[in-house]
């Protein structure tokens, strides 16, 4: 594989800050540069400071890294990846791009900056060192113009979306010249290191991406106004309901920003020839005024939506585009979105919403006709296969299903039909894939996708890592070995079975527990190891707090306490199965799903892992084996010795678990003490998890695994610790910084941590302490200030104060 050991970056802008970010955040040392400054700010001045001084040179690009440092989301993992950056300016420093094996150049979108940036990258760089830059839709041909060849052998477009940690498309754009060894090595080296999703598109305007992205949503905004919908109800339709995100199309417009918006349609415009896209990309007139006003969206602090305060709080208003005023926005109800908003797959939502004869319907059928349409004639203009293209808008745009993926949810040849009745005319390759005995884009065989290839007129298989494992088709080919409407155990091959939850948030109740007890069995009979995991958004929110509520409310104290023992149960006897257990965690973690996750011998994590026990938020402690957990890793590593301070391990773990702290990443969860460095791997590429911790558990077996025993060493600091925490309750509660059940909630969890009130320091069992986690659990579920914040937490999804 491709080795790249220091990185440079020269532009330090939005994208080039973030981007040397990024390659910190997976360990690479990144030299970030932008311009000098020409003269000197107030302050320099009045310290008597000169143009040749570094800081004062360098001070353009430190005031942009700094800047970077501060976006929300955070762009990196922590903050102490940030140690991995050096500042630099172009005027002293670029000619240490020499040291570097990748030279990113991410200066403004004017072709003749880049131009004369690349003359003099290619004098300077090493003649092994790859070369890119980030644009999103400058000519790659004529940025390298007239450079030497071997030059443009090595260089080519990273096009990165924003923001570049969270966002998994990278797409790849190679000039006439590239070399594509080394553009696939790139690739490769990206998917593994960086954890992208690779798209290689052309050097055609707008790439991949944002060409069908921009025809989609210039495409809305017309049709707004053709079917005169207003702002809330183009919203509803385009959201959730055709399998995209919340911020559907005029809340997205608000974040990527009206101005860019309009910038975009203007750039293609420039661009393109043909006349009904000159057409579509014009601007209505209502976004022209919108960005002659300044209403940009949120950067500006109002777009197509207006955030206002009022005596009740804040409020959300939206854009009347008719009259250019702002109104209180209005609760859309149509029949056909009321109707699939409870159907689960998104291809099930767009098949019956485009087939319902209402406003909605009719808006969303026109819509996604068109980009059908569009997008099937732009192959191969804008890619050579359906697949990239397809890839290209669920990695970078969010969607749930890509354009050719649609065209087989509504129905190849039965969309055919229905546009031939409209009188609009069949894109050719649609044509092509009927007239080849198809009828549809993709087929799953033997775990395998399969895609229709235009130039072969047959289908191709997908090109996927090894490491990829992609449980629905699992669930396809009839590997299910036990199931319940819950969970589900799968048969992954070479003597490995997963264990996957998959219900709304992956919350943890009867059925899941149920089939882990299950599941245990079955693999001790029959398999050599067990993967704990799934592919939903999240690994686990959690304990089911509505089955916890209504035992709570029905005084079910003997069932919440089975149900306790039930859970620590399968918790904490993971580690002390005889076969290897490795758990797959992404996403929410939290609670339930955290303590889970505890149990197994060895966790594989994305890197946007949140993780964390943020009981205390409603009005309880963890009781699944969490704060045992927590004492056992924040104690651990303090020597045993006669005068051993276990204090300042326990009060690490009590702040915590206290506080609800939430890992922002996988390594910030390592700083938490939820991970164990020795007992986790950190796996960037979110599809290869489930086969990393496949192949995690045929190395533990191979190594001759053996299980854990429960300890019986854990530190119990007795009477002296929980003074010395009731003390500090006692002062934040006087400062008006916890109520009075906070206070309660704290004690609590400061007994089952110092192990009750002991005379003095004890070593206590595992056990010891989960009975301890359960007794304290069934308390705070007898108050009535903990059933309020768990009902507020239902209801809103925030923790109450009370």
């Amino acid at each position: 594989m491709l080795k790249i050991n220091k990185a440079a970056v020269i532009g330090a802008g939005t994208m080039g800050a973030q981007i040397a970010g990024h390659l910190a955040n997976v360990g690479i040392p990144v030299l970030l540069m932008d311009v000098a400054p020409a003269e000197l700010t107030p302050a320099e001045q009045s310290q008597g400071a000169s143009l040749d001084s570094p800081a004062v040179r360098n001070r353009p690009t430190r005031e942009l890294f700094e800047r970077m440092k501060k976006l929300s989301p955070k762009p990196l993992f922590t903050p102490e990846a940030a140690a991995l950056i050096r500042v630099g300016n172009v005027a002293d420093h670029l000619g240490e791009i020499a040291e570097a094996d990748w030279v990113v150049e991410a200066v403004l979108e004017r072709m003749d900056l880049k131009r004369d940036l690349h003359r003099k990258i290619a004098a300077l760089a090493r003649p092994d060192a790859v070369v890119t830059t980030n644009t999103s839709g400058l000519s790659i041909n004529g940025m390298t113009e007239g450079l030497p060849l071997d030059y443009r052998q090595r260089f080519f477009a990273t096009h990165f979306f924003n923001p570049p940690r969270y966002m998994r498309l990278l797409e790849l754009i190679p000039n006439h010249d590239t070399d594509a060894a080394r553009l696939r090595a790139f690739a490769a080296w990206s998917e593994a290191v960086l954890g992208k999703g690779i798209v290689v598109g052309k050097d055609t305007p707008g790439f991949v991406a944002n060409r069908i992205g921009c025809y989609d949503m210039q495409k809305a905004l017309w049709l707004t106004i053709e079917e005169s919908l207003s702002i809330d109800e183009v919203d509803a339709i385009m959201g959730p309901a055709i399998g995209r995100p919340k911020s559907a199309m005029f809340r997205l417009g608000d974040i990527v920003g009206v101005d860019l918006m309009a910038q975009m349609g203007r750039n293609l415009q420039g661009l393109l020839k043909d006349p009904e896209e000159l057409a579509l990309f014009r601007q209505p007139e209502f976004i022209e005024d919108m960005v002659k006003r300044g209403w940009w969206g949120e950067k500006k602090g109002q777009g197509f939506y207006l955030r206002t305060k009022t005596a009740q709080g804040r409020e959300i208003l939206t854009l009347d585009y008719r009259t250019m005023e702002y109104k209180p926005r209005a609760k859309t109800s149509i029949p056909s979105l009321d109707a699939v908003r409870g159907l689960a797959s998104p291809a099930e939502r767009i098949r019956a919403l485009c087939e319902a004869d209402d406003k909605a319907g009719r808006f969303a059928w026109k819509h996604l006709s068109s980009m059908l349409c569009y997008t099937a004639r732009r192959v191969p203009e804008i890619a050579d296969e359906v697949l990239p293209v397809d890839n290209a808008m669920r990695w970078g745009y969010n969607w749930e299903l890509g354009p050719f993926e649609m065209w087989d949810a509504l129905g190849v040849a039965e969309t055919a039909r229905r546009l031939e009745k409209e009188g609009r005319e069949t894109p050719p390759l649609v044509n092509a894939l009927l007239s080849s005995g198809r009828k549809s884009f993709y087929e799953t065989r033997a775990q395998r996708v399969h895609f229709f290839s235009p130039a072969a007129k047959n289908m191709r298989i997908a090109e996927e890592a090894p490491q990829a494992v992609f449980l629905p088709r699992v669930h396809g080919d009839n590997k299910v070995v036990l199931s319940n409407p819950g969970a589900s155990l799968l048969d992954l091959g070479d003597g490995v079975a997963c264990f996957e939850v998959h219900v709304k948030m992956n919350v943890l109740g009867g059925d899941q527990l149920r089939l882990l007890r299950d599941s245990l069995e079955e693999v001790g009979k029959n398999f050599v190891g067990l993967v704990v995991g799934n592919q939903g958004p999240h690994f686990s929110a959690g304990a089911n707090l509505m089955l916890i509520t209504t035992q709570i409310q029905n005084q079910e104290w003997d069932e919440i306490d089975l149900s306790i023992r039930s859970f620590q149960k399968s918790t904490s006897s993971l580690r002390w199965f005889d076969k290897p257990v490795v758990g797959a965690c992404h996403g929410y973690t939290l609670g339930g799903g955290c303590e889970l996750a505890m149990g197994c011998d060895h966790l594989m994590t994305a890197a946007e892992t949140y993780m964390g026990l943020p009981e205390v938020g409603v009005g309880l402690i963890p009781a699944g084996q969490g704060t045992k957990e927590m004492l056992m890793r924040c104690t651990e590593n303090i020597p045993k010795t006669d005068d051993a301070d276990y204090l300042s391990g326990v009060r690490f773990a009590w702040e915590t678990a206290g506080l609800a702290k939430v890992s922002t990443s996988a390594p910030e969860a390592l700083k938490l003490r939820y991970l164990r460095a020795s007992e986790s791997t950190l796996v960037l590429n979110k599809d290869w998890l489930i086969g990393e911790a496949k192949a995690k558990v045929l190395q533990m077996v191979a190594a001759g695994y053996r299980p854990q025993t429960p300890r019986t060493d854990l530190p119990a600091v007795g009477e002296s610790g929980l003074a010395l925490f009731k003390m500090l309750l006692h002062q934040m509660r006087q400062a008006g910084q916890i109520s009075e059940h906070d206070q309660k909630i704290g004690t609590k969890l400061a007994y089952i941590l110092c192990g009750g009130d002991l005379s003095y320091t004890h070593f206590v069992s595992e056990q010891y302490i989960l009975d301890l986690e359960r007794e304290a659990f069934l308390s705070l579920c007898g108050e009535p200030k903990t059933l309020e914040r768990i009902k507020h937490t239902l209801k809103t999804g925030k923790p109450l104060r009370n």
